[in-house]
């Protein structure tokens, strides 16, 4: 990373904006209380129902009496890379649910390939001004998306510009390298070799900030934006079209300088798209049972609806149901609905339920999501069953569990645009979701983007009437697995292993 003359890829930023940059930096650092000589020490515990599932172990703070003691180098005993040195380092924040959910992709990928996946996630220390900063913006960002998906001049004005073109601009990577020198102290008890995979900008520049040598930049979405660039690290992206985005670094010039030098060959490779080794090795078993129960006109169609991480869908939620009420009473149609962790949202759909006399059963204990997603994959379903988590683990891995028994998945085009399971792809929130539907649309597993409640209707019809939609892309997920499309979540982890 060019840290002296502030170069991206030997592109200069303007002196303006690194002024502006190191201002703000200046400004969060006072407000929310950084202390540039915190040097906190890292252990590793079982994580709470991911060691369970991908044998994950969660690296947290030692004790404060382990904390008195004083830094390592990363080469003692007792340190956790010491112990098992057959490991990766997921850096990861909920920024919405596809940050996480990619770290459970790879966390997946890992177990299965005999290595042991360490998870740091940097909303886990509380205390900490790089928790509280993530937070306040965190929060900013699902109030602006929820507030775009009920004014519609908002998204349309300012929203979708500011997700495509404000953090597509390459000047826009000056804030978060200044933001996350703040974040690094988080990575400094880590050996500097250990193989680490950001799946998000900040985890990856403060990786970089802190001296690591081997960083994988898991790059989401399919639209290149500067804000994912971290120089120092090798780029892992999903799509040939992505590839090309970033190499050139595609549409990310700025006033007066529009033509940049380009991303080096060897900070980018291909990897496919990221998803979880349970869900990739069973994908003709799945498939051949979506399309007996499709063929089969005696069972119900299973809709999968799953709210995203900002919790900015319910509209859809509600039109979905209304116009699938009469094919869910004949028993033409089964939902399963994942509201996530989010209670509110999940009385809000209750109440709207109640009102209209319509039945639901409600699960939340995890033994029972498990159980309930185990047998319908093999027996009949029927009725609207809600899902509500208490934790992020449980609200994104639950979605991934119904996938396998789900026969069309429902949901705007976030990072679920990649995964193996046929997708009705509702409105997008935030333009940089768009090239999500466009690439399922184009490889044949997904429809376009049905932003009108008309085209919602439609589609919907037709995957509940008739065969040849939900047919065709079961068929295609089928090759697409054959060519490797979904092999991401592996390659990545494969690069980083090898790096080291």
């Amino acid at each position: 990373m060019s840290e002296s003359n502030y170069l991206v890829f030997d592109n200069p930023l303007p002196k303006k904006t690194i002024r502006r940059a190191k201002n703000l930096s200046k400004r969060y650092a006072k407000r929310f209380g950084f202390d540039n000589s915190w040097k906190p020490l890292l252990e590793a515990k079982p994580m709470p129902l991911g060691y369970e599932e991908f044998g994950i172990q969660t690296l947290s703070l030692k004790s404060s009496n382990e904390q008195e003691a004083g830094p390592t180098d990363g080469s003692s005993e007792g340190n956790f890379y010491k112990q098992n040195p057959s490991g990766v380092v997921i850096g990861t924040i909920r920024m919405g649910f596809g940050h996480y959910r990619i770290g459970l992709a790879l966390a997946s990928a890992a177990k299965s390939m005999g290595i042991t996946p360490y998870w740091l996630d940097f909303l886990s220390f509380p205390d900490s001004a790089p928790t509280k900063i993530i937070h306040y913006l965190e929060d900013l960002y699902n109030k602006f998306s929820r507030f775009s998906q009920t004014h519609r001049w908002f998204n349309r004005l300012i929203w979708e510009k500011i997700t495509s073109d404000v953090v597509q601009q390459i000047t826009y990577c000056a804030r978060d390298r200044e933001l996350t020198r703040m974040f690094a102290p988080l990575l400094q008890d880590l050996p500097h070799g250990i193989p680490f995979l950001g799946t998000h900008p900040w985890t990856g520049l403060a990786a970089v900030h802190a001296g690591m040598s081997n960083v994988v930049s898991v790059v989401p979405d399919n639209f290149p934006l500067a804000f994912h660039l971290v120089e120092g690290s090798s780029h892992a992206v999903q799509t040939p079209s992505t590839y090309m985005g970033y190499r050139t670094l595609r549409n990310m010039g700025y006033k007066g300088r529009y033509m940049l030098n380009p991303m080096p060959e060897e900070s980018i490779f291909y990897a496919g798209h990221f998803v979880d080794h349970e869900l990739v090795s069973n994908i003709e078993e799945d498939c051949e049972n979506r399309l007996k129960r499709i063929h089969d006109h005696n069972r119900a169609r299973r809709l999968l609806l799953t709210i995203g991480g900002a919790g900015a869908q319910m509209q859809r939620f509600f039109d979905v149901i209304r116009f699938c009420r009469q094919a869910i009473e004949e028993g033409k149609v089964g939902l399963l609905i994942n509201l996530g962790d989010h209670a509110g949202r999940c009385q809000d759909l209750i109440s709207m339920l109640e009102k209209e006399g319509i039945k639901h059963v409600l699960h939340q204990d995890w033994a029972d999501v498990k159980g309930f997603a185990e047998e319908a994959r093999t027996t009949k379903v029927r009725g609207i069953h809600l899902f509500l988590a208490n934790n992020t683990f449980q609200a994104v891995y639950t979605t991934n569990l119904l996938m396998r028994a789900c026969d069309l998945m429902i949901t705007k085009p976030s990072e679920l645009s990649f995964y193996p399971v046929p997708k009705l792809f509702i409105e997008r929130v935030g333009r940089h979701e768009a090239w999500g539907a466009i690439r399922g649309a184009e490889i044949g597993d997904g429809t376009l983007e049905t932003s009108s409640i008309n085209g919602l209707y439609q589609s919907l019809r037709i995957a509940i009437e008739k065969d040849d939609l939900l047919s065709l892309y079961c068929n295609n997920i089928v090759k697409n697995k054959q060519a490797g499309i979904y092999d991401g979540a592996y390659n990545a982890i494969k690069r980083a292993v090898k790096q080291s």
